[in-house]
């Protein structure tokens, strides 16, 4: 049984980390991820009824990052060359469904589920929705995400590209 402080403190940590990304505050969502972070959405595999529930790549990933690789990215965003961010889209990203589902002294998984509204320009807007299944450290600087699944809904993805963190 979990504290009801310490879920508190997870929705409140997650609610905030939405809001840096909305915000585009990239830098700072950058400073609440473990410096050993890995960063997932695997490929959903669309599979017969009879084959059983949709299954996930273990080999194929729409993003498969570490903090090394999601600082380039958001470097990338500054330079002016990042034509998916030119106009910048217009994001808002609702978590809900916050569970926690286990606590260890290697940390909290938590699993939530992610609804992004993504409009851009005169574009039609569009929705991705998954489940996020993270690992979340307590550190002396506070919660931290050391590991981030995202398994999105879609077979394909509705956006021309996914160059938004969820």
């Amino acid at each position: 049984m979990v504290q009801p402080a310490v879920f508190q403190d997870i929705h409140d940590f997650l609610i905030d980390e939405a809001a840096l990304l909305d915000a585009r505050r990239f830098r700072d969502w950058l400073a609440v991820l473990s410096p050993e972070i890995d960063y997932r959405i695997p490929i959903r595999i669309t599979r017969s009824r009879g084959s059983g529930f949709a299954e996930f790549s273990t080999e194929s990933f729409h993003m498969m990052e570490d903090h090394p690789s999601l600082t380039t990215r958001i470097d990338r965003f500054d330079t002016g060359s990042a034509w998916s961010q030119d106009p910048p889209p217009m994001l808002r990203r609702f978590v809900s469904n916050i569970r926690i589902t286990g606590q260890d002294e290697n940390g909290v998984a938590v699993t939530s589920y992610i609804l992004l509204h993504y409009a851009r320009a005169d574009e039609q807007p569009q929705l991705l929705s998954g489940e996020r299944r993270d690992i979340l450290l307590q550190t002396a600087d506070g919660l931290r995400i050391a590991r981030r699944t995202v398994y999105l809904d879609h077979t394909y993805l509705p956006t021309e590209n996914l160059a938004a963190f969820l």
